[in-house]
């Protein structure tokens, strides 16, 4: 039986302990060190996992000799400060999601652990979800035809976060199933948002993604809805597939409904859509905790020196569509272009913001015109 793969938690809030759970599930982990500044936290997990170490200083936790690997589960403005130490150190790491703050901090993580020879993952959870992987098989397969529109709502009433807004917070989780859906980085972006309740912090957004070949993607994020909402539209040009995530049964639902344009027409009178409704039907889906099985990747990924599924360059794609958001959020919903050229490849991508119909609005509305925004996402 192979030696087991030393891991060490940092970060004992709200998603670190079901990482820490999944890890000390799997028999070819051993969750060997636990970390937070606060003791009462570590005091509990310290006692769910006994056979864990507790400590509350980070730096003297990276340079332990008996860890391979460290998983990052902070604030996001801790997580460039902290990978960089663990790779410097020699550790396979995992970051929870967004990987960075910025871009150019994910690049230099991504410089660092290849250098190194290290293991760098991003914790995008839902593509190791048994219901996304089920989608991704569906479109592949060319079962629903063309992809027209894929649409995402991710509401709930908190949880607040007070260094991110609700973009940042919420939409990776779309983002990353748009991106593995579309296999293809997004043309321009385009978000809107209001801060209700903490200034300077958006809590409901708008994200718009244009795509080659007339494709889009609307994403609505909110930390202010009664409900819990985590809702996905697929709009092919045969069939389309909802996915409800809260369900308990029946996540995914596939709709044999479309609409055609007649090929040929003299006159309006002869002009008709055609409308079709067929059958509705859901798929069967193993049962299958997602984090489980992202842990576990990460742990093969170690003993094999593979490159994971969520590796360095998907979080960087990820983070520049995040900060194209941001960027389009301070020019009230202004287009953020990426490098056309670039379509394809996110991590060598230019970005750049023009909207001329927006400034031509904006006179004739009688405002002065936005100012233009230009992101320069440079090659990784």
């Amino acid at each position: 039986m192979p030696t087991p793969i030393r891991v060490g938690v940092v970060g004992c809030g709200y998603w670190g302990p079901n990482l820490m759970r999944n890890l000390r599930s799997l028999s070819n982990c051993r969750l060997e060190v636990i970390c937070d500044v606060k003791q009462e936290r570590l005091k509990h997990l310290g006692s769910l996992y006994p056979e864990a170490r507790t400590m509350t200083d980070y730096n003297a936790m990276v340079t332990r000799k008996d860890l391979d690997a460290i998983v990052i589960a902070t604030p996001v403005e801790f997580h460039h400060r902290m990978a960089k130490a663990s790779l410097s150190a020699g550790k396979h790491t995992f970051i929870e999601k967004p990987m960075a703050a910025s871009s150019a901090e994910c690049e230099d993580l991504i410089h660092l652990a290849d250098g190194k020879g290290l293991v760098l993952m991003a914790g995008h959870t839902f593509l190791y979800s048994p219901a996304v992987r089920k989608i991704k098989e569906i479109v592949d397969a060319g079962d629903i035809g063309d992809i027209r529109y894929i649409s995402a709502r991710r509401l709930n009433l908190g949880l607040y976060q007070r260094d991110i807004n609700v973009t940042w917070d919420l939409a990776p989780h779309d983002i990353s199933i748009i991106l593995h859906i579309m296999e293809e980085s997004p043309l321009s972006v385009n978000c809107r948002g209001s801060a209700h309740v903490t200034p300077g912090i958006e809590d409901v957004t708008s994200l718009f993604l244009t795509f080659r070949k007339e494709r889009s993607a609307i994403i609505h994020s909110s930390w202010l809805d009664p409900r819990k909402v985590r809702e996905m539209t697929i709009v092919g040009s045969r069939r389309m597939i909802v996915y409800d995530d809260v369900a308990q049964l029946e996540k995914i639902r596939i709709f044999d409904a479309r609409v055609e344009r007649p090929p040929h027409y003299d006159t309006f009178a002869e002009f008709h859509y055609a409308y079709h409704y067929g059958d509705v039907y859901a798929p069967y889906i193993k049962q299958e905790e997602p984090l489980k099985v992202e842990c576990q990747h990460f742990l093969d990924c170690i003993r094999n020196g593979t490159r994971p599924l969520t590796d360095g360059r998907q979080a960087l794609a990820m983070v520049r569509i995040l900060e194209a958001a941001s960027a389009s959020l301070k020019q009230e919903g202004g287009p953020v272009h990426f490098d056309k050229e670039a379509d394809h490849a996110p991590a060598t991508s230019m970005v750049k913001s023009t909207a001329p119909r927006a400034h031509a609005a904006s006179k004739r509305n009688g405002r002065p015109p936005r100012k233009e925004v230009a992101v320069s996402l440079a090659a990784a």
